[in-house]
């Protein structure tokens, strides 16, 4: 009984070894640099979706963000996360604030879904939590702007940041929300087949 016992806790503690060696690997680092390139290139093609405030842009980086906390898990979701907005900074108008605010606000999007799929996965579960995601978007986005964007960059700027934030709130909520359904519906499209050919390479 004591070597079935000593046995299996020698194979448990392989088991671990050789996950935590598979996630530092040479390849596996790779495909997530992959994916921090991919979120970088595709956000600078954004646009703005509202006339009346043309400063906030739709793009689709987050949508690699998201792919990646699903396929490597949500540590590394925010690691994609970091590095895409670290090279935004690098040409930023924002003085580096929105950037800011962009990391906070996508790691509070991508935790739960990417969290709950390491313990539970199919497509309802997936939806059910990327609804919650974009409710936590929509919430973070209306903190991070109002205590982050605004009032810093209205100071550097030389404008009150503060006020322009509560005559504009309600576009950053709408915003907020169309980018958060936008980026979940583009990703559950997207997952199978990259995952597929992840699993190829």
């Amino acid at each position: 009984m004591q070597e079935q016992t000593a046995t299996q806790q020698q194979s448990s503690a392989e088991q671990k070894q050789k996950r935590k060696e598979n996630k530092f690997s040479a390849k596996r680092i790779a495909k997530i640099a992959v994916f921090a390139a991919l979120a970088y290139v595709v956000s600078l093609l954004e646009f703005p979706l509202f006339p009346a405030v043309p400063f906030l842009k739709l793009d689709f980086g987050n949508v690699f963000i998201l792919l990646s906390a699903f396929i490597f898990g949500p540590v590394e979701g925010i690691i994609v996360c970091f590095v895409k907005e670290g090279f935004r900074a690098l040409h930023s108008g924002t003085f580096g604030v929105g950037e800011i605010a962009n990391m906070l606000i996508t790691s509070a999007f991508i935790l739960i879904p990417s969290i709950t799929y390491q313990f539970k996965k199919g497509l309802p579960v997936v939806i059910g939590t990327l609804c919650i995601a974009c409710l936590v978007q929509v919430g973070m986005g209306l903190l991070s702007n109002r205590f982050i964007n605004f009032p810093i960059y209205g100071a550097a700027a030389g404008f009150d940041g503060v006020a322009l934030f509560y005559d504009v709130w309600y576009w950053i909520a709408l915003f907020n929300l169309i980018k958060g359904v936008a980026v979940s519906a583009l990703t559950v499209l997207l997952y199978k087949h990259l995952k597929h050919l992840l699993d190829k390479i």
